[in-house]
């Protein structure tokens, strides 16, 4: 049997117990022990709604990361709801306009998103885009954050002639106010790109890759995970656009590195040698693709 702890003298109600509760809920969520979490977070909003009140800002941080739990679960069901009541309430009793309730709906669009409810996603993204820029401006970080993750909903969603025009103004602007060699840069430009590769504008899409590439191995250096993504990538739409010349040496590339760090029977390193038999496959040497597969 475990060692029986004593009461804390401060009480079990007292905030500073809530938060330990809290905390310990926490290392559980971060554990992947979900069910002792939910159990713990379940029991905190219960206690910080009947100790606060349920419009206290305390209740509501309380419910919303409960909501957060359920949503890592994979529990979206039990997870909407929550977020669906905080934007409620943070609407009704804050405004509008105030940041918390802009950051309550991009979480509850979130959700929807994560739980394939797009219809619903997007208008709450619509929303927060306009308010934000309204609010704080069309340069300020959090206007072009939301212009970028409405842009990448209109993108799961299919909607490519919709997506496309905030990606490349977003790439326009983030490159503007922080740079070219920004990170946020350089993961716009592949956004752009990849939503150009999905509309078929493949003739769009291979500069923004090659250069994404190039200044990856220019400011991380060759063997960073980020660098051999990139080249993957841009090996992966000169294959589809039938430049199998151009995308075989960068397959091989990116299986020599891949076994070299990562070792030979990881399953990165064995998508990338798939990868390069695909390519050997589609230029016609079967007898290459062969030896890396292992069978005929």
């Amino acid at each position: 049997a475990g060692i029986q702890r004593p009461q804390p003298r401060l009480g079990p109600d007292h905030r500073s117990t809530l938060t330990a509760r809290d905390e310990l809920a926490g290392i559980y969520r971060e554990a992947g022990r979900f069910d002792e979490a939910i159990t713990l977070k379940k029991q905190i909003l219960a206690d910080a709604m009947r100790i606060m009140g349920p419009d206290s800002p305390g209740a509501s941080a309380a419910r919303n990361n409960l909501a957060a739990t359920y949503r890592d679960a994979g529990r979206l069901d039990e997870a909407i709801p929550l977020y669906q009541q905080n934007l409620e309430d943070v609407t009704r009793l804050s405004g509008l306009d105030h940041p918390e309730t802009l950051a309550s709906r991009g979480t509850l669009a979130g959700a929807y998103r994560d739980a394939g409810r797009r219809d619903e996603a997007i208008p709450l993204y619509q929303q927060n885009l306009t308010d934000v820029t309204r609010l704080a401006g069309p340069d300020h970080p959090h206007t072009l954050s939301s212009r970028s993750t409405l842009a990448g909903a209109y993108r799961d969603a299919g909607r490519l002639e919709e997506a496309i025009p905030l990606f490349e103004q977003n790439l326009d602007d983030v490159a503007r106010t922080l740079g070219l060699d920004h990170p946020g840069t350089l993961a716009l430009r592949h956004s752009l790109a990849g939503a150009y590769r999905d509309a078929g504008r493949l003739d769009d899409a291979i500069p923004l890759f090659e250069q994404n590439l190039t200044d990856f191995i220019r400011i991380l250096g060759p063997d960073r995970p980020d660098t051999f993504t990139s080249r993957s990538t841009l090996a992966g739409a000169y294959r589809d656009a039938g430049r199998l010349e151009e995308a075989i040496p960068l397959f091989e590339q990116n299986l020599e590195d891949r076994t070299r760090t990562l070792g030979p029977a990881h399953p990165v390193t064995l998508t990338s040698r798939g990868n390069l038999a695909g390519a050997y496959r589609a230029a016609g040497r079967i007898e290459d693709a062969e030896k890396l597969f292992g069978t005929p």
